[in-house]
Formats: structure tokens, sequence, C-alpha cells
């Protein structure tokens, strides 16, 4: 099945019946907090931290998109998509938008939403994000509209889970697969936590408007969407070592959207190439929300990226392009040379680093971070755990990786082992 017609039989099926305590929009009251756990979301506090076991597959119920719409110009029919889908036929909506970007979108929409109310954020922390729910309560509107990059998405999903409103998202770039998931990643004090939402009811993707992008915001969503293959091998080698259920739907999607990238032949400059990217992160974030967890999109690739987040702060290069290197490294040291040449031909192709040094890590900092990066989700099993190499084994190992990526090419997609 190819990914237009997984979305077009998702259309028909907004409501899917599996397991969870359900809210009025479809969001399961608990939130992944940091390093992976789950906690709990409250309808006028903050989410707490406590751990949730894995529910059944026979009553949750998920919440999908009722329309995603990716095309050029597509931004600037957003009233009328709203109200075509019942959503808002007044116009009475709130929308959340960045100091930059999002300023000039805000300037050049407001003549034609004279009734939204438009929220700069600033700080896309966990207290902002608070603070936006307050704001927005006495509103009264019909929706929330969250403008911009994956912060700003990601402060407007969790305030409108706060006040019980549908998302529309709008993405101003493709990053990460974060646009359609049903997580919210927010800093606080105690650092950076994901936290459970309903994924957002439209998803809005203006080709116009992620032209306008820098194309290292683009090209790195290929690394996220492209990491998804190392994550499910993860996800089945855990199933094989530790009984840990599959969810076959899920990892279909997550596998579709992954292949659709891996050889295309496009480039970012392509309308085509834009579109499935798009559609790659749409599907991505549908499949972690069928699972019930980010399992089909995140495995040791993640947890190398969190480790060098936590243990190197400020220095982190692009979310997608530490799971880019991420994936390719834990599927080398999985033995599978030829998928690892493949990932590394497909980032290399796009301009998307394939070794630490590339994002400014040496490969003593690259080392410690696989070393530490099993700590940043507990209980979660992928190629990391399994191994539980020593430092001294992943500095070979990755030494090895090193020598050879270099000879990742157009015309040669296989990583040799040495």
């Amino acid at each position: 099945m190819t990914m237009n017609q997984q979305l077009n039989s998702l259309k028909e099926f907004q409501l899917v019946r599996l397991t969870g305590d359900i809210h009025p929009w479809g969001v399961r009251r608990h939130a992944v907090h940091r390093r992976g756990s789950l906690g709990q979301v409250g309808q006028r506090q903050r989410p707490s931290k406590d751990s949730v076991e894995s529910v059944s597959a026979l009553t949750q119920m998920i919440r999908l998109p009722i329309t995603i719409e990716i095309r050029a110009g597509a931004l600037n029919d957003l009233s009328s998509i709203l109200a075509s889908q019942g959503l808002s036929t007044s116009g009475n909506i709130g929308v959340v938008v960045s100091p930059g970007s999002g300023k000039a979108i805000a300037q050049r929409l407001a003549p034609v939403l004279p009734n939204a109310r438009w929220h700069t954020v600033t700080d896309c922390t966990l207290d902002s994000a608070v603070q936006l729910a307050e704001q927005m309560r006495s509103g009264r509107y019909d929706v929330v509209v969250g403008i911009g990059g994956g912060k700003i998405v990601d402060t407007a999903k969790y305030a409108a889970a706060q006040i019980g409103l549908p998302l529309v998202a709008v993405p101003t770039n493709l990053a990460h697969d974060g646009i359609c998931s049903p997580v919210s990643i927010l800093d606080s004090d105690a650092g950076r936590s994901s936290y459970s939402v309903p994924i957002p009811i439209i998803v809005i993707v203006d080709l116009d408007v992620i032209r306008q992008s820098p194309s290292r915001f683009v090209a790195a969503g290929i690394g996220d969407t492209v990491s998804n293959i190392s994550a499910i091998a993860d996800w089945d080698l855990s199933h094989q070592e530790t009984k840990e259920p599959l969810n076959r739907l899920s990892i279909t999607m997550a596998h579709t959207a992954a292949q659709s990238l891996l050889h295309h032949p496009g480039t970012l400059q392509d309308d085509g190439l834009l579109t499935i990217l798009a559609e790659s992160l749409v599907v991505s974030g549908i499949a972690m929300n069928i699972a019930g967890s980010s399992r089909p999109c995140s495995g040791g690739c993640h947890e190398i990226s969190h480790a060098l987040d936590i243990l190197f702060p400020g220095r982190n290069a692009l979310h997608g392009e530490q799971v880019g290197i991420g994936a390719a490294f834990a599927t080398y040291l999985r033995g599978d040379s030829e998928m690892a040449g493949r990932i590394a031909e497909c980032l290399s192709r796009h301009s998307l680093p394939i070794t630490a040094a590339e994002i400014g890590f040496s490969d003593e900092e690259f080392a410690q971070a696989v070393l530490f990066a099993p700590q940043t989700r507990p209980g979660r099993y992928t190629i990391l755990e399994h191994l539980d190499l020593s430092l001294d084994t992943i500095r070979d190992a990755y030494a090895d990786y090193v020598k050879a990526a270099s000879s990742v090419n157009k015309n040669h997609v296989e990583l040799v082992k040495i």
C-alpha cells in the first residue's frame, strides 16, 4: 500500500478503537516525561511524571487528523479549510506564532482572519505553554492553530490539550516528525520532557512557506524519517529478545514513510520531494499515535541523540541530523552493513551529516554519548542495550564506522564491516 493510499484509508477511519483513558479529544491522560517514561496530564495542572503500564489493544481510542492539506498556497485557505471541516465558521480562533517568521505570517493573514486572536510565544518552555493555556482559556475559541517550527507547534499542542480544544498544526519547516505526533516536547527546570497530547486534528503544510525555510531545516526531516528503519529494527529485536508486543500497522506505516524517502531521486528544491517528505512526517506521527508510543520511530538512534543533548547541552545539532547519524551507526552495529550504507548515502545525498565530526562532536564525545544513551530511555530495549558495549568497544566500532562511511557516495551504498 502506498503512502497516499494509507492516508486516504485513514480518512475513512477517524476513530480507531484500541486502548486507554479517553479525553474528549482522544488524549490518553498520560505524558511521556524526561528520558522516556510516562506521566499524567491534568486539565488544569502541570503534568506529573508517574510511570504508566502499557494498555491492552481493545479499548484505546485513537483520534486521527480529519484532513491533511499539503500544497502550495494552502495557508491562504486556512479560514475556508476550518469552515469546510466544521471546526470554525465564525473564525473565532486562537493562533500561536513565533516572533520571527510567525510575525510575518500573522501580518499577512490578519486581514482575512478578523476574528482571530494572535498569541506570540518567544520562550517555548513548559511554563510558557501553561501560561499560554491560561491566556487562551478565556478566549472561547473554536480551535487553536499553531503556526511555526517544531517548538511553536509543540507549545500550541500542549496548551490546546490543557483547555480541551483541537489543534491545527501549520509547520513552517519540515525538520522532524513532531508535526503530527501525539507528543509535545518542552523544556523546564527539570530538563527536556515529552508530554502526551492529542495529535493535530488538521495538518496544513504550505509548500510556499516551506520553501522559505533554511534548507537545513527541511533536510533534517529526511534524517528523522529515515531513522524509522533503525527504530523498527530495534523494536523487532526487542520483540525477539524480551517478547515486547509489536504493532504491525504502525510498523508498516513508519516503514513506508522511511522507504519513500530512502531512494527518492528528488532534491530539496523539488515540490515532489517536499510533498513526500511532508506526507512521511505526518504518517510517522500517526504511526506513533497508533502504537501508543514513539516505538515505531524512536530506537537506539534517538537514545544517542538524547544523550548528546544531555551530555553536551547547548551544542546539539538539529534533531534530525543527530538521529540520522544515530540510525546509520546503530544499523552498522546491528551488522546490517548494506542498510547502514543506504541510510548514510541518503543522508549524504541531501547534505546531511553522517559522522559526529560534521556536527561538532569529537569521536570520544560521540562514544561517550553512545555509552550513556541507554540511560535516556529506561525500559526501552534496542541494539545498544542488547550489545551492552564497553566504552573501548564503542570507540573501536565507531572508528570502523567512520572509515567505512568515508567511502559512501552515490555509487557505493554499502558500509563494509572492517
